[in-house]
């Protein structure tokens, strides 16, 4: 590079964005619509080095062309999903039901057990919620909070699966 370009450069890093922005529109010949000062010197600085050195060669320019007229670019955003209120699975909202998380659970009674440093950690299962210690949570997440002091999911605390190997 030659001096009077890296004199150039090192002055950019310097400057203040408001600088740096006045800087882009007389490089660019237009105004920038960032205010990132690291954005505005890297664009300022790869301008600098272009005019200096010289742009991309026409063959590169061609490829790229090329390359872009073959790339499937969506230009508009995807539409949703309709679902079909018809069918016996919709519910009157219009939305999916989704699989209740009782369905991973064992029967109302059951005490979930779980060796946690050094203690064991019985969690029953209520009709509805989970009794810990003599006091009731809401969710096996709750359950695990309680007793790691950090959020963990109740089923991979508990080392219940999603029965898919049942």
């Amino acid at each position: 590079m030659p001096t009077n370009m890296n004199a150039e450069i090192a002055a950019l890093k310097r400057m203040t964005p408001a600088q740096l922005r006045d800087k882009y529109a007389e490089v660019f010949g237009e105004p920038s619509r960032s205010g990132n000062k690291d954005f505005l010197f890297k664009r300022i600085a790869w301008r600098i080095q272009s005019l200096a050195e010289g742009d991309l060669s026409e063959r590169a320019r061609q490829r790229a062309a090329e390359l872009a007229c073959d790339a499937d670019i969506r230009v508009t955003m995807p539409r949703q999903p309709k679902v079909r209120t018809d069918t016996p699975q919709a519910t009157v909202t219009g939305t999916l039901p989704r699989s209740a998380p009782r369905d991973r659970l064992p029967m109302p009674g059951t005490i979930l057990t779980r060796q946690y440093r050094g203690r064991l950690i019985e969690a029953t299962v209520l009709p509805k919620g989970f009794e810990w210690e003599g006091e009731v949570y809401r969710s096996l997440s709750a359950v695990a909070k309680a007793v790691t002091g950090s959020h963990w999911n109740g089923f991979l605390f508990f080392g219940l699966n999603n029965g898919d190997d049942q």
